[in-house]
């Protein structure tokens, strides 16, 4: 009896949903917006949540813009009433006083975008509205607090116990292959050829992240080539005529490619969990694999040359690796890390930079973001947490002895034009 008054419940909610979509509401959203957090009843609340976003979505970005305003004026905190229950707490601790602190230091809008991901595929409706709220409220204070609710709300929902590990392969649905053709954002993808050679041979894998709410959204993948020795070039790893060869040939994986494809996740996570995963997947799959390393783009490269007043050296590779070796262990921002923001994110997940090399994307993008210069970050899966911590604590960027003599090599010749003024 249970499950049939579970079924019937549900019939009831949707058919009361679907006579709900039939008479919008007529109320401003703003209105509809204090109303669902103040509801009671489930269906109601449910087709609020459903006017909310459909609604949404079909606002002009002025329309947008209006309605985050509110959210950040109208559903903020009180402080007022934030600093009286702080004082109650203080002076009386107690599970009632927390309680009331609790209720009044968390905005209303929280409540909000919780309740409006419980409808049926609302997880996405949400990625893609903090994805308007970050392309329209920078600059604007009060619209870049609004985005901290997002972020925390979804630091929870898209934590790594939630997301899914899947292969990417040629018989992959085509809706998938569609995406991760739109979504490649280091090499583009310039045909379903293109793809076939990336997806189909037996030396090449490609693994994404997907949420159960979001089964047919990936939200990051990475490409990776199984091949014999480090690479040098990404022009010889995708060369349309290069020879496949078996996978268990195979003693080195290199990440090549590692696209974010959600704009409403930035600054959620990912990418660590996606490394090491794969990395551990494919050591237990192929035990000839000994040697993890990427071969990255170096993006910050050639604007951090323009800034030093520094003639990029595009005739001379070794003057072109040097003065990248430099630039990788020693350029930092205003923070104190690393300049490039490739480098944070590898050195921040225990890798190491292990060589860098000239003339190795000659592509348009390759040459305007670092004059063709790239780098391998090595993963060594056994020292990556020591090599984490280190990070997080100093900031120092830890390097092969190489690398090392590079920078140094380019650090004296900067030295020495500078004392020749």
């Amino acid at each position: 009896m249970s499950l049939l008054a579970e079924l019937l419940s549900t019939v009831f909610e949707r058919r009361q949903r679907r006579e709900a979509a039939a008479s919008p509401d007529g109320r401003p959203l703003e209105e509809l917006a204090t109303a669902l957090v103040g509801s009671t009843g489930e269906t109601s609340g449910l087709a609020l949540a459903e006017e909310i976003l459909a609604r949404f979505k079909a606002l002009d970005d002025d329309g947008k813009r209006a309605f985050f305003r509110h959210l950040a004026m109208e559903m903020n905190i009180a402080p007022e009433t934030v600093r009286a229950t702080l004082d109650a707490y203080e002076k009386n601790p107690s599970k009632a006083s927390y309680r009331a602190f609790m209720a009044a230091s968390e905005p209303r809008r929280q409540e909000l975008i919780r309740r409006l991901n419980k409808v049926p595929d609302a997880t996405g409706a949400l990625v893609r509205m903090r994805a308007d709220l970050l392309r329209l409220g920078r600059g604007e204070p009060e619209l870049e607090a609004l985005d901290l609710d997002f972020r925390h709300l979804f630091a929870s929902w898209f934590n790594r116990g939630f997301l899914v590990l899947r292969p990417i392969s040629w018989e992959s649905p085509a809706h998938i292959l569609e995406k991760i053709i739109a979504y490649e954002a280091v090499h583009a993808i310039d045909s379903w050829d293109d793809l076939r050679r990336r997806l189909q041979p037996s030396d090449r894998r490609c693994f994404a992240f997907f949420h159960p709410s979001m089964p047919d959204e990936p939200l990051i993948f990475v490409e990776v080539a199984l091949t014999r020795d480090v690479p040098k070039s990404i022009q010889a790893l995708l060369a349309e005529d290069r020879e496949a060869m078996p996978a268990e040939d195979a003693t080195t994986a290199v990440f090549y490619s590692i696209s974010n494809c959600q704009a409403g996740l930035a600054s959620i996570s990912f990418g660590n969990s996606l490394i090491k995963q794969v990395a551990s997947d494919l050591a237990a799959e192929l035990s000839g694999l000994d040697t993890f390393v990427t071969l990255s783009p170096i993006p910050g490269l050639s604007k951090w040359i323009r800034e030093e007043g520094i003639d990029m050296p595009l005739q001379d590779a070794e003057g072109m690796r040097a003065i990248a070796a430099r630039y990788l262990l020693t350029a930092k921002n205003k923070r104190g890390q690393p300049y490039d923001p490739v480098a944070r994110f590898h050195l921040g997940n225990g890798a190491i930079v292990h060589a860098v090399h000239a003339d190795a994307d000659t592509s348009q993008k390759g040459r305007a973001q670092s004059g063709g210069a790239m780098v391998n970050y090595l993963y060594d899966l056994g020292k990556t947490a020591q090599n984490h911590e280190c990070f997080a604590e100093t900031q120092e960027v830890i390097a092969a002895a190489g690398v090392q003599t590079l920078a140094a090599a380019a650090s004296a010749q900067a030295q020495e034009r500078h004392s020749n003024g």
